[in-house]
């Protein structure tokens, strides 16, 4: 049985890919074809997962909207005998400056609707990965900002992201997230 579960938070459909509300989904996606892992659709659970090589990991993504992301998680966690706190959520946050990476155990919502249905369905012990995306600067434009893709200058940050986050994924499949803490928070 896998240590963890990394899921992605991210909304189906091509026309989401690369979105910043995306980057949770597309970022288990770039792992799935960095390391061969075979993802696969599963509608018993509402989601597309697949088991990492050293079977350490259980990655996936709901196959639901962002918002509605909790009854999948909520059927992950049943389905494959795990506790909350083996759960990291990776998902975009309007609150940290872009690029920027925050490992995060339990709290509440922030105001983000995905997570606000993972814990009305399942609780609030998971683990997060916040990732920046920086704010528009004004409330009326947060729903364009979130569902619109970097532009071409923000990308090389979230390359840089993915790659601190690939650093720590070892880390993390060992549930040493103190130590991934750490180094994700002092970089």
């Amino acid at each position: 049985m896998p240590n963890i579960c990394i899921i992605g938070l991210g909304n189906p459909g091509t026309k989401y890919n690369g979105t910043r509300h995306n980057i949770g989904k597309d970022w288990v996606k770039s792992v799935a074809i960095d390391t061969d892992l075979d993802l696969q659709v599963k509608k018993k659970i509402e989601s597309t997962v697949g088991l990492s090589g050293d079977e350490k990991i259980l990655w996936g993504y709901p196959n639901q909207y962002v918002n509605e992301s909790g009854n999948s998680i909520n059927k992950i966690l049943k389905t494959n005998n795990f506790n909350l706190e083996q759960i990291i959520v990776i998902h975009d946050d309007l609150d940290l400056p872009l690029g920027t990476l925050k490992l995060k155990i339990g709290g509440g919502h922030g105001g983000h609707n995905g997570l606000k249905s993972i814990i009305s369905h399942a609780g609030k012990s998971f683990i997060r990965l916040r990732v920046g995306i920086g704010h528009p600067g004004n409330k009326v434009d947060v729903t364009d900002w979130v569902l619109g893709k970097f532009k071409t200058a923000e990308k090389d940050l979230i390359i840089k992201s993915f790659y601190k986050f690939n650093h720590v994924i070892e880390l993390l499949s060992n549930n040493d997230i103190h130590t991934a803490q750490l180094k994700l928070h002092t970089e």
